[in-house]
């Protein structure tokens, strides 16, 4: 139970994570519309922004598979 556990942790951290892209993507996408200068930070941190969120959503399912075997 306890390998359960850390999988839930990890996930509800990477949840604030995402939650946290959100803003920082907004922001960047904010930046891209009034088109300020050198956007290549901008776009590195939308990236980084995507890559957050797709390990969330990945431990998010794995997390939601190991539950729903154990039930």
């Amino acid at each position: 139970m306890t390998e359960l556990k850390k999988q839930v942790q990890l996930t509800m951290t990477l949840g604030v994570l995402s939650l946290f892209a959100g803003v920082m993507g907004h922001l960047a996408l904010t930046d891209i519309y009034h088109g300020n200068g050198n956007l290549s930070l901008e776009w590195n941190v939308l990236r980084a922004c995507a890559v957050v969120l797709v390990v969330f959503i990945g431990s998010t399912l794995f997390t939601l598979i190991q539950v729903l075997k154990r039930l």
